[in-house]
């Protein structure tokens, strides 16, 4: 009866999660050195241990834990302020440049301009709009990449105390109740709240973020199985993934994560939401130089 159950409301919540995503908001203006002044954390990457790590989501047939390297994720999302620098520089990027099959189109709608910000789309508040293909341009940019979803997952699993919090009820209850944002409520800035145990913030309540390999959680894909990721799925394939997200998970209860990984299931490459942002990651090794542009990649 809870896997029924549970299954209903994610799939509800896939099936309905691009139009939910699209709350409109007003947020406020802020000066280029209010901007700064908020939005500067210092080292913008944290380091985070590898370790053994047991995922929501098992690992080909079983439920084997896996072992994660160690890596570095950003402290917080990805800015308004930030993404405006890096389209100022790739103007392939700017909205109403970018080609239509890497992003739909209400790609930066929210901006006043291309290269505008404007009252929606404050500074210092994560960037959204953005396509999974924007997200990974912005971080090879940076000599960085999207983090996979079991780094993020691994980041995420930590609270202010401990490295693994999820099996503390109240850990969870503080996690759902930090999703109840009203809809058409302003998104806060960035670092606003107390950094988890490896001094991450906004990891949950603030937007949802994009992850290197979040087409293939669910559905089983070859080798080349991301050339055609970008492709819309039909309604029953997703009814399927998203399915998936309620049955198909090592912990039935921790509801945060599958609620994440039914939104996720319910996009693809090329879609924006007006709840949707990102992060970047860093392998602890030399950094990667920016991929050439490849189209439909």
């Amino acid at each position: 009866m809870l896997a029924r159950g549970l299954l209903l409301a994610t799939l509800l919540l896939c099936l309905g999660a691009a139009d939910a995503a699209d709350n409109s908001f007003v947020q406020p203006t802020v000066t280029a050195a209010e901007a700064a002044a908020r939005c500067t954390t210092g080292d913008p990457y944290a380091p985070v241990r590898g370790g053994e790590f047991q995922s929501i989501l098992p690992h080909g047939t079983g439920a084997a834990a896996v072992q994660l390297e160690p890596f570095e994720l950003q402290r917080t999302p990805v800015t308004n302020g930030e993404y405006l620098d890096f389209v100022r520089t790739h103007p392939e990027w700017q909205r109403g440049q970018a080609a239509a099959t890497q992003a739909d189109g209400r790609y930066l709608e929210h901006w006043r301009g291309p290269l505008e910000l404007g009252p929606q789309a404050g500074a210092c508040q994560p960037v959204t709009r953005v396509s999974w293909f924007a997200a990974r341009a912005y971080c090879e940019s940076r000599h960085a990449r999207l983090p996979t979803w079991t780094e993020w997952e691994f980041a995420a699993a930590a609270d202010e105390h401990v490295a693994d919090a999820r099996h503390n009820p109240l850990w969870r209850q503080t996690i759902l109740a930090s999703l109840g944002r009203a809809p058409g409520s302003s998104l806060p800035a960035v670092g606003l709240r107390p950094a988890n145990f490896y001094g991450i913030h906004d990891l949950h309540g603030v937007v949802w973020e994009w992850v290197e390999d979040f087409d293939t959680l669910f559905v089983p894909r070859g080798p080349a199985g991301h050339e055609h990721a970008d492709m819309a799925m039909s309604a029953s394939e997703t009814a399927m993934s998203c399915g998936a997200a309620a049955l198909s998970v090592t912990d039935p209860e921790n509801y945060p994560m599958i609620l994440r990984l039914a939104v996720l299931s319910a996009l693809t490459r090329k879609s924006t939401t007006g709840e949707l942002g990102f992060r970047c990651a860093r392998s602890l090794g030399p950094p990667a130089a920016p991929r050439a542009a490849r189209g439909g990649d």
